[in-house]
């Protein structure tokens, strides 16, 4: 099962190797313990937001780099689930749903729909992805050939070159649909 301190781990190797920089250097320009970061870097620990912060400032990286999963056709990110990184002095927590690619662009829609006839959607351009938050109703969304069924909160990532669909189950579903073109 992947978790989110693995993927913080394998993302905390590649770019601390892609900047070519030590453990030393980096946990020195973090203002962290390189034993804090070698373990960090081999999947053990719990980081603070505040930690993961310093190492992204140290790699001069955007913060959802480190919570970057390996590339997938299709995500599903259920309420309540999802890489999450917790901060040390508030009641905060923010679960990374989706990082964008280099030079990609994104359009966001809301959707308003109701129960009937489902929206089936031909392929895109090439390397169209679409991302949905649904924030209301239910659905049943994704590639035409294997749908999946979302709640409240639920998150889903899947390429739209291919055809897919959208299909409200329940009275004034929404959802928060981003295009992302690359």
């Amino acid at each position: 099962m992947i978790t989110p301190i693995s993927i913080i781990a394998h993302a905390l190797v590649r770019e601390r190797q892609r900047a070519g920089l030590s453990l030393t250097e980096v946990a020195h320009r973090a203002g962290i313990a390189k034993s804090t970061l070698s373990q960090l870097e081999a999947g053990n620990g719990n980081p603070s937001i505040e930690t993961l912060w310093s190492l992204c400032v140290a790699l001069n990286i955007p913060f959802a780099r480190l919570m970057e999963p390996e590339a997938n056709q299709m995500q599903v990110i259920r309420r309540g689930e999802g890489p999450t990184v917790t901060a040390e002095l508030a009641d905060y927590q923010a679960v990374l749903l989706a990082t964008c690619p280099p030079g990609a662009r994104r359009d966001i829609y809301l959707l308003h729909t109701q129960p009937g006839s489902e929206r089936r959607s031909q392929p895109h351009s090439p390397n169209t992805v679409e991302h949905l938050i649904l924030t209301q109703g239910r659905a049943l969304t994704g590639p035409a050939g294997s749908p999946v069924e979302l709640n409240p909160g639920d998150y889903i990532r899947y390429p739209a070159d291919k055809e897919h669909i959208f299909r409200a189950l329940e009275p004034d579903t929404l959802a928060v649909l981003v295009m992302e073109h690359i």
